[in-house]
This record gives C-alpha cells, sequence and structure tokens, in this order.
C-alpha cells in the first residue's frame, strides 16, 4: 500500500476508502493532497476488484476549503500553468462510483470536492458553502457550475453570492446531499452504500455511472438516445443473463463483471 502524507488509505472487502488527513489545517485542500488523493483514486479504480470509493475527512471537517496560504501570493499565470488543483479534475473522471461521507465543514473546495463525487452521505454535523467571494474571488473548481445544477439557480446564487453557509438539513431539502445521519452512524452508512454498490456488476455500474453524468452534460433527447444505446449494450454480458436468470429463479444474482 502507498504511503501518502496528505491522506490515509485502506480496502475493506470490494471497496476502497480514502480519507483527508490534514488536522492541522482542517484538511483544507493544497497541492499535495490533491495529488495524492488523484493518485489513491486512480489506484482505486484501476482494480477490478474495487467497486465502490468512499471519501471521507475528520468529525470537524471533510475539508474546510481550499489552502488559502498556498495561494494567497499566486499570480494568475501561476494559477492557470501550474494550477495546484489539476488532480480534481482527474479525481472527476474517475469511473468508479465514489460516495462522499461528509462531517463538519466542507466549504469552498471541500463543498466543491464532495460535488464531484456520486453520492453525498452528510452527517447532521455538516456545514456546506460557498465564502469565496468574502476572500475576493469566486469559487473556482466548480462551485458556480455543479450547485446550481444540484440546487437550482438561486439558491446556489445566494450561497455564492454572500457567501453564507447551510446546514445538513438545509442541504438535503435543497438536494445537495442524499441524505443526513447522526455523526455517529455517518462511516456506517456510507459502507452500507458504498458495499450495496460493490456488489452489483462492476460494467454496469460503470454504465450507470456514465448514463447518470451524461444527464448532466447533455440534452433531454441526446441523454435518452444514449441511454438506450448503453441500455441494450449490456445484453452482450454474462452478468446481465446472469442478474435475469437469478431474478426468474428467486435467488441473489452472482456477478462475475463480465
Amino acid at each position: 500500500m502507498t504511503e501518502y502524507a496528505t491522506i490515509r488509505t485502506e480496502t475493506r472487502g470490494r471497496v476502497g476508502w480514502i480519507t483527508l488527513d490534514r488536522p492541522e489545517a482542517l484538511n483544507a485542500l493544497n497541492s499535495t493532497l490533491v495529488t495524492e488523493l488523484a493518485h489513491a483514486a486512480a489506484a482505486f479504480d484501476a482494480d477490478e476488484g474495487i467497486g465502490c470509493i468512499v471519501l471521507t475527512g475528520s468529525d470537524r471537517a471533510f475539508a474546510a476549503g481550499a489552502d488559502i496560504k498556498e495561494m494567497e501570493a499566486k499570480t494568475p499565470r501561476e494559477m492557470t500553468m501550474d494550477n495546484p488543483f489539476v488532480g480534481l479534475e482527474a479525481f472527476s473522471r474517475v469511473r468508479t462510483p465514489v460516495v462522499a461521507a461528509v462531517a463538519g465543514y466542507a466549504l469552498g473546495g471541500g463543498c466543491e470536492l464532495a460535488m464531484t463525487c456520486d453520492i453525498i452521505l452528510a452527517a447532521d454535523t455538516a456545514k456546506f458553502g460557498q465564502p469565496e467571494i468574502t476572500l475576493g474571488v469566486i469559487p473556482g473548481l466548480g462551485g458556480t457550475q455543479r450547485l446550481p445544477r444540484a440546487i437550482g439557480y438561486y439558491k446556489a446564487a445566494e450561497l455564492v453570492l454572500t457567501g453564507r453557509m447551510m446546514d445538513a438539513g438545509e442541504a438535503e431539502r435543497a438536494g445537495l446531499v442524499s441524505r443526513v445521519v447522526p455523526a455517529a452512524d455517518l462511516l456506517e452508512e456510507a459502507g452500507k452504500v458504498a458495499d450495496a454498490i460493490a456488489g452489483k456488476s462492476l460494467p454496469v455500474v460503470y454504465a450507470a455511472k456514465e448514463a447518470l453524468r451524461a444527464s448532466l452534460e447533455t440534452t433531454a433527447s441526446e441523454g435518452l438516445r444514449f441511454e438506450k444505446q448503453v441500455f441494450s449494450s449490456l445484453f452482450a454480458l454474462d452478468d446481465q443473463k446472469e442478474g435475469m436468470a437469478a431474478f426468474r429463479e428467486k435467488r441473489a444474482a452472482d456477478f462475475r463483471h463480465r
């Protein structure tokens, strides 16, 4: 297992776990953390023995934002040519579904990181927001694009333009998080969700994630055509035959991921 300076990784069954681990900075995203996160996610993504990834932080903070100390003195050219957050783009493109287990602060880059995931489970202690405007900048890791798609333009505009935080309950009502659970149960619930996903056929899970992501990037008619093509193609899989046979025979499917 690779040793990292700012994250911890482990494998539990078919689930890869990544824990952000910069407690002195409330897991603020710096170039090292982002690079290590992308590397760990890519390693899990390349492993056919992994069917889901869980990303989490600490009780106090999932990630309190980007590292202001690292960014403060940078120039426009440095932020463009030496982008410290380029690893987040790679992380957002992994094929394997990612469950974010969020407790404490998920602000700025932390909120944006959570939004790159496929499912967001929030502890009842979680707080979300895009406070970049209070620092004299705007969200730069997807906040102005993913947040309106998740919660609608007007709600997103209020958060981005005022910089205020919302608690887990408001985030769930707005549609940002999948579900709110007691903080003490967060990792257990995330594990259950991840195990449920990892127990499915891996190529089918990849296809389902790709179709879901297409819904955010294409028109409805284009998305429906894409879904139909993907749906039809899955009938070439052994797992499709096994899944339907298991349903007919009233037994659990034994997927072989092929």
